[in-house]
């Protein structure tokens, strides 16, 4: 994958997990930034609502310049699990993701994360660390 004109390398997987316990916008993950990253992928974004309510999702990305962008505002049934993304979701180094719940304390969300980074790390250097 090239995010820009360097070559990108998946350095890791991980998830981010949050349970939106209030109705302020949240930081679910944070696109690393420095010498060894400059991107990462979002593969997926589930939001499962554990009310009998139902509850409404806002997920924004701000990038390094403090700028919101909204990316999606989505109702969720109550006791449902959504898909948001059909597509992947790329982030630069710096970019912060953050979701917001219309309501406190009923819904939980985990995204699913590929980092990469600008050079290529072999199994063989990995091995000396």
């Amino acid at each position: 994958m090239f995010v820009t004109t360097i070559p990108q390398y998946v350095l890791g997987m991980t998830n981010a997990k949050v349970d939106l316990t209030t109705t302020n916008a949240t930081v679910l993950y944070t696109a690393p930034s420095g010498a060894d990253f400059n991107s990462s992928v979002i593969t997926s974004i589930l939001v499962h609502d554990d009310s009998n309510n139902g509850d409404t999702l806002t997920v924004t990305i701000t990038d390094v310049s403090s700028n919101v962008f909204q990316i999606f505002e989505k109702s969720i049934a109550g006791h449902a699990t959504e898909e948001l993304l059909t597509k992947d979701l790329a982030l630069k180094e710096g970019e912060i993701l953050k979701v917001t719940a219309a309501t406190a304390n009923r819904l939980h969300v985990v995204a699913s994360i590929q980092e990469l980074s600008k050079t290529r790390v072999t199994t063989s250097a990995l091995a000396q660390i």
